[in-house]
């Protein structure tokens, strides 16, 4: 079935005459203007845009398609706004892309309290960044970057990458080989613990074990849990390794249920970004919901 945002983009760029024109009208980005012009595209059967420099001009089964829609699609954005009127007030519905542990940590108790809709969307960070510059996310909070004239970066926070142990574990081996800079000794006395991870997800221990070790762990973790919440829970008060966020056992550490054993010889440090688009109708409602990140994690 097709998708009505496919018709409503193919409108945005019959009357505006360009990709750009039409994603500024539409607060999403080119790549995703294009994509919803190739999908319509590929539904109906034919071409309809001749792309001549930067203009797009309809084809003759485009200028039919135009104007057997167009009526229609006028009836429904009137339908639209008079609905909006009808309930005195539109509520906008913001997306965000994060992973489970930070959404746990910072937004999570504030839900309840905001004035708009949300959707919290969780996966890898290349695949969320991909979905902002299409228009599926509308705020995304990322320790990485990637290259798009469509989205914009705000370093709000860091964190860094540690090895922390249960109040059980007894370090001071440990201790005395860090402090004798034997990194050798250290990587082996590492090996020989009983060590927690997440599931899919081992970037954390795999980037701490290469900066301080110049290697990959020939090991696998002897508990793989759910996620890191699930780590600080398992370590609380218990035996056990995992290397993980600083701030996401902040906490602990400070209660002494968790111990904070190293942070390297080399620090791993992340930094943490705000992720949106340039141009995007809900600027307040973003602003909002960075004002509580900062709140929680500054």
């Amino acid at each position: 079935m097709v998708n009505l945002e496919w018709y409503r983009t193919f409108k945005a760029i019959y009357k505006t005459g360009t990709l750009t024109k039409a994603a500024d009208a539409l607060f999403i980005s080119q790549p995703g203007v294009s994509l919803h012009l190739s999908s319509l595209e590929s539904y109906v059967g034919y071409k309809l845009f001749d792309r001549t420099g930067r203009k797009m001009i309809p084809t003759e089964r485009g200028k039919i398609l135009y104007n057997a829609i167009a009526e229609g699609l006028k009836i429904l954005e009137d339908a639209e706004k008079n609905f909006q009127r009808s309930t005195e007030k539109h509520t906008p519905t913001i997306s965000i892309g994060m992973c489970f542990e930070t959404f746990q940590i910072t937004l999570e108790q504030y839900i309840s309290t905001l004035p708009f809709n949300v959707i919290i969307r969780f996966g890898e960070y290349p695949e969320m960044l991909e979905n902002l510059n299409k228009g599926i996310l509308d705020l995304v909070i990322s320790p990485q970057k990637v290259d798009s004239v469509n989205i914009s970066y705000e370093a709000f926070s860091s964190e860094t990458i540690v090895l922390v142990g249960g109040s059980e574990v007894d370090d001071s081996e440990l201790q005395q080989l860090v402090k004798q800079k034997k990194y050798k000794a250290v990587e082996n006395y590492l090996k020989s613990q009983k060590w927690y991870g997440t599931t899919g997800d081992m970037e954390h221990l795999f980037r701490f074990w290469q900066l301080n070790f110049d290697n990959f762990p020939d090991f696998r973790p002897n508990y793989i849990v759910p996620n890191i919440h699930s780590i600080v829970r398992c370590l609380n008060g218990a035996n056990g390794l995992a290397v993980i966020p600083d701030f996401l056992c902040k906490k602990e550490v400070e209660s002494g249920t968790v111990k904070l054993l190293w942070e390297g010889h080399k620090k791993l440090k992340n930094t943490l970004y705000f992720a949106n688009r340039k141009n995007t109708a809900y600027e307040k409602e973003l602003d909002l919901i960075k004002d509580l990140f900062k709140k929680v994690m500054l």
